[in-house]
């Protein structure tokens, strides 16, 4: 453990935790938090938010000592907008707490929340991540923050002292509960009046309904966001939540409800790590409210749940990355089995073991893994070649790396098949010829000719690892170079004129899957046949 706790961000912190704990709480079972909203697709940027907390208290759980994972759901917040391909006449809506709001139309979950949750939730699971689900609107409608929003309102002057520090402008009669309507349950409210020691708040709607309610008794509003965090870490008393970037700015949520947790509701500012935004390759920050983003779902349908908890576990939270659902992905697989192999050689760096072993694995034990890993881009190009076939597909693969039957390539070979089929375009997808091109098999010279012979001639080593050596070799035949010749710019030329003479004999195009692959893929007989042997 002192070797990777040198190196590895995730032991460090959970060193921090369990030192803070002690010294907060001893004996008592730690906490971690995250929040999610759901507003609309909980996305890929979100998931750091439950992600650096899983991997600290996943890492406390490993070392034997109690530890929670709480993760709010807020969908107590209101309905900010409509995104994008929803129909505008859930403009009504606005204001409403998210459990109040109808599902997307076709949904069959019971609101626009509960919708939006769902597919996190299996995703978590998928995942791994082990946590203890708390609903706001559960929280605030049962009346369990009663007494901390009687505490708040009490303490609004010192409240609203802390909050105008970095106000621009003044804000008369701060009130920090905001009432959703009795009429249209809306937040669209102010309060007009209110007694502390009664506990009457009357309050007006924009929809013209006002009425006097007592807050001791008063469960459908909720405290301001930059008060509601600050209560809940007493409240739940938390030892660990990060917060993105954007909560770190001057009297931002996470700065301001530091002196508030502690002059208010006497607590403490759990230790909170900055992470930075995590991007998808081609596309600007991700945005839950304008709907269209990638959401772990999406990347679990393309990718194992080792590799996306991997791209997590390797970054520190204040280091940025992308997580590419482009040809990237392939190269990020290539990556993904060298550090498997370095780990099973014993060869992985401290830092590289401990990501591997947080990508692989739980507290409570491994993740499933495909059995028989093929590269990705190799199953990619032949679930391309196949069309998903699944007797051409065994075939090649028994061909291959001795695959028994499919379940053995699976789960990986099914995320490479959706990777193929739901991202590729249609105009780069592979497709065998039929029958040969003639023409121009009749255009070429004598050098072409020789070259597609000496292919067909050496199709006899049928392996990955044959081809590969075949189809470099040939032009190094030709020049006459030995198979082991250094690579120089003329023979660089010779080849790649060569691929793209195969690549338009075999599937009308200069470019496509690596050559071996769709060599393999198409069969000796019917190769021979295409380049006119």
């Amino acid at each position: 453990m002192a070797a990777r706790g040198e190196t590895d961000w995730v032991s460090r912190f959970a060193d921090e935790v369990i030192s803070e704990a002690e010294r907060r709480a001893p004996g008592k079972t730690i906490v971690c938090a995250s929040g999610l909203s759901p507003s609309g697709p909980i996305h890929l940027g979100n998931l750091r938010e439950v992600m650096t907390p899983h991997l600290v208290a996943d890492e406390i759980r490993r070392r034997g000592r109690e530890c929670v994972h709480l993760l709010s759901w807020d969908d107590y917040d209101r309905f900010r907008r409509v995104p994008a391909g929803i129909d505008p006449a859930w403009a009504e809506h606005v204001g409403k707490p998210l459990t109040s709001v109808p599902a997307p139309p076709g949904s069959t979950h019971a609101n626009w929340a509960e919708h939006f949750k769902a597919p996190m939730i299996e995703a978590l699971a998928e995942l791994g991540v082990r946590y203890h689900g708390i609903s706001q609107t559960e929280q605030y409608t049962s009346g369990a923050y009663r007494e901390q929003i009687l505490l708040a309102v009490r303490e609004r002057a010192t409240i609203d002292a802390e909050l105008s520090r970095h106000r621009t402008k003044q804000v008369e009669d701060y009130f920090p509960y905001k009432p959703y309507c009795e009429l249209c349950e809306r937040d669209l409210t102010t309060v007009t009046a209110y007694d502390d020691e009664s506990t009457e708040l009357a309050y007006t709607c924009e929809c013209g309904f006002g009425e006097t309610v007592r807050l001791a008794e008063h469960d459908r509003g909720k405290l301001v966001w930059k008060v509601d965090w600050p209560m809940r870490w007493a409240y739940e008393g938390v030892i660990f939540e990060p917060s993105g970037v954007d909560h770190h700015s001057p009297g931002s949520a996470w700065t301001a409800g530091g002196r508030i947790v502690r002059e208010v509701f006497g607590g403490e500012q759990p230790i909170g790590p900055m992470y930075a935004f995590v991007g998808i390759a081609g596309m600007a920050k991700m945005s839950s409210s304008k709907g269209d983003v990638p959401t772990p779902a999406d990347a679990l349908e393309i990718m194992e749940a080792p590799v996306l908890r991997w791209l997590y576990a390797r970054r520190k939270p204040a280091q940025s990355f992308k997580i590419a659902f482009d040809q990237e992905i392939q190269r990020l697989y290539d990556e993904w089995d060298a550090v498997g192999r370095k780990v099973a050689a014993g060869q992985a760096q401290p830092a590289e073991l401990a990501a591997y072993d947080r990508a692989v694995r739980t507290a409570e034990g491994p993740l499933p893994a495909t059995a028989h890993p093929i590269p990705y881009r190799t199953l990619a190009s032949i679930v391309d070649i196949t069309t998903g076939h699944a007797e051409q597909t065994l075939r090649i693969l028994r061909d291959l790396d001795a695959v028994a039957g499919l379940d053995e390539a699976r789960p990986r070979l099914d995320k490479a098949q959706r990777w193929v089929d739901g991202q590729v375009p249609a105009e780069q997808r592979t497709r065998v010829r039929e029958s040969p091109d003639e023409e121009l098999l009749d255009s070429l010279g004598p050098v072409e000719r020789e070259s597609l012979r000496l292919l067909a001639d050496g199709l006899d080593d049928w392996s990955l690892d044959g081809l590969t050596t075949l189809v470099y070799g040939v032009p190094k035949r030709q020049a006459g170079l030995p198979a082991d010749a250094a690579p120089t710019p003329e023979l660089k030329a010779a080849q790649r004129a060569f691929f793209a003479l195969l690549y338009r004999l075999l599937i009308g195009r200069d470019t496509g899957p690596r050559l071996p692959t769709l060599l393999l893929a198409v069969g000796a007989d019917r190769v021979r046949k295409l380049v006119g042997a």
